[in-house]
């Protein structure tokens, strides 16, 4: 782990290496069909232990909900407050906690975005922008 606070696990490594390559991935059961985000080696939906594929995400959603910080509460944030943490559901359906590179007044649910990998801590990660 370095100073960012992700660790890239060999579960995690399909997940970091596409956003890497500009792209977003989630796991499928292949049991049940079932989509997921965060990365686990159990299917939250049947439980079948590492029975899963990792399928490439359109990079299109929407946003469910959102919170606009004020307050750094990690010194990294400093320099980007006021600043928003959003939760997107993908096209696919599964949901993973991001931020949007949209000034705050123009969120609101409901709104489409697209996939906007952004280069930070080390890695790159799945942010969001307005759709075109």
């Amino acid at each position: 782990m370095d100073e960012s606070g992700i660790e890239i696990t060999e579960l995690t490594k399909p997940y970091w290496d596409s956003l890497a390559g500009g792209k977003l991935s989630f796991q499928t059961c292949r049991a049940c069909a079932h989509k997921w985000l965060p990365a686990r080696d159990t299917c939250p939906n049947c439980l079948a232990l590492d029975d899963y594929d990792w399928t490439p995400a359109s990079g299109r959603g929407h946003v469910v909900s959102w919170v606009v910080y004020h307050t750094a509460f990690d010194p990294a944030f400093k320099a980007r407050v006021p600043y928003n943490v959003a939760i997107v559901e993908l096209a696919e359906g599964p949901r993973l906690i991001t931020n949007l590179a949209t000034p705050n007044e123009t969120i609101k649910v409901g709104l489409a975005v697209d996939l906007a990998p952004e280069p930070r801590f080390n890695v790159t990660l799945p942010c969001f922008k307005p759709a075109s």
